[in-house]
């Protein structure tokens, strides 16, 4: 493993000297297909595999995704391949108001800028880089022709999928509200989200995928809870070289003020719907 290692680190070391003779007309894009388990809980044990299966088959274009992250030395662009919906024709128009949008990251400037509808209303989240205390092990693999290594992470769920919503989210915060205002004393339970991540020194960038970025080489695979985020191809220096732009449309808002916004909406929501059956 030791003689391995070293080789490893020769190797990554070698790329980086390549990569800093042509950093500064540098620009790379990777693809990544994203897959997640569609969790039923109580609802699910009520049905029949025939059933679970239909309902995975007529959600499988909100649970299997692909995404374009262009990324520079320092800026990187992750939005979703719109071309693959179009071919597909699939339509979301619910999950799309809890779905990720164009994000836009500066690895210098430690700076966030994603775009977010919301039922019709267009807003510009705009806060730091997810902060991820990463441990650097000496696991190695390969992903596709690059040399990888492994590190993981504790992070909060909330802060993971701060653009997602669940009714579940929803009356947990209204209960841990209700705690507070009666009982000051109690602690609240945060819920953690395991990350195992795959980088590799042979692209010496600190950009990944979704909210995670700060590691010394370009993210190539990520799991986290019931999703996995493969990278399966990357085009370095391609002969056209895309803009990388920081959004500036919508209502800037910070990643908590957005999930006030969403809970207080689908709180009003839930209550106007349960105030009709009640009539």
């Amino acid at each position: 493993m030791k003689t391995s290692f070293t080789y490893f680190v020769t190797f990554a070391f070698v790329g980086i000297l390549s990569f800093n003779v042509t950093a500064q007309n540098f620009q790379g894009k990777a693809y990544y297909s994203t897959k997640s388990k569609m969790e039923l809980g109580n609802w699910g044990a009520t049905m029949s595999e025939a059933q679970k299966k239909q309902v995975q088959e007529r959600l499988k274009n909100r649970l299997e995704k692909v995404y374009v992250l262009t990324f520079s030395i320092e800026e990187s662009i992750y939005d979703e391949d719109e071309k693959l919906d179009a071919i597909s024709g699939a339509t979301d128009s619910w999950g799309k108001n809890f779905a990720p949008g164009e994000q836009y990251k500066n690895v210098k400037t430690n700076m966030l800028l994603q775009n977010q509808e919301f039922y019709g209303k267009q807003f510009l989240v705009k806060d730091k880089l997810q902060a991820i205390e990463w441990t650097l092990t000496t696991d190695t693999k390969k992903v596709g022709q690059y040399n990888c290594m492994k590190a993981v992470a504790l992070i909060p769920s909330s802060e993971l999928y701060w653009y997602d919503f669940s009714w579940d989210r929803l009356r947990n915060s209204e209960s841990e509200a209700a705690s507070a205002s009666s009982d000051s004393t109690k602690m609240r339970q945060i819920k953690m989200s395991q990350i195992e991540a795959w980088y590799t020194p042979q692209i010496p960038v600190s950009h990944g995928p979704s909210e995670y970025s700060g590691l010394p080489g370009l993210i190539l695979e990520v799991s986290a809870d019931n999703t996995t985020i493969l990278c399966s191809k990357i085009v370095m220096n391609p002969e056209e070289k895309s803009k990388i732009e920081a959004p500036s449309k919508g209502k800037e808002v910070t990643k908590s003020e957005y999930q006030d916004i969403v809970k207080n909406k689908m709180a009003e929501m839930r209550d106007m719907y349960s105030g009709r059956r009640g009539r």
